[in-house]
């Protein structure tokens, strides 16, 4: 197939041709954004490794309730509503690794965001949530600590 070949292809076949074109540029920014974002997706065994190994602050923004059900053992509980980068819990933390988690790992995401802005150093998230830990077969602790 030449160039000749594609270029008629575009011309029989235009909105196959722009929907292509649409989910190229689409990947490309995603792709971008997420390497310049400031924080970065954490798989559970990499938590794991970045707890053990640099002393991570765990902070699980998922509901009282869900939190005592089941949590990362040594994870703190911040309410997602009342989730502030300024908390004094945080605060005392900007130089250490801070891993924001919640139940899916869509709100963390948006909390980790919010951490880089603050000026905290090295921020993460849990990509899937306490959802992704339990599939890894990675233990919960449940109550509070």
């Amino acid at each position: 197939m030449d160039f000749q070949e594609l270029l008629a292809f575009a011309e029989r076949n235009p909105m196959l041709s722009l929907g292509l074109v649409a989910i190229t540029v689409a990947l490309i920014y995603t792709e971008v954004a997420r390497l310049f974002r400031g924080y970065k997706a954490l798989r559970p065994a990499e938590l794991t490794a970045l707890i053990n190994r640099e002393n991570a602050l765990v902070v699980d923004l998922s509901a009282s309730n869900d939190f005592d059900k089941g949590h990362i053992a040594g994870s703190k509980s911040v309410q997602l509503s009342q989730f502030d980068p300024e908390n004094k819990l945080l605060a005392a933390a900007k130089a250490l690794p801070v891993v924001v988690v919640c139940r899916n790992g869509q709100g963390s995401a948006d909390a980790a965001k919010r951490l880089k802005k603050a000026g905290f150093e090295q921020v993460y998230w849990l990509d899937g949530g306490i959802a992704a830990w339990q599939q890894a077969d990675l233990p919960l602790v449940k109550g509070r600590n």
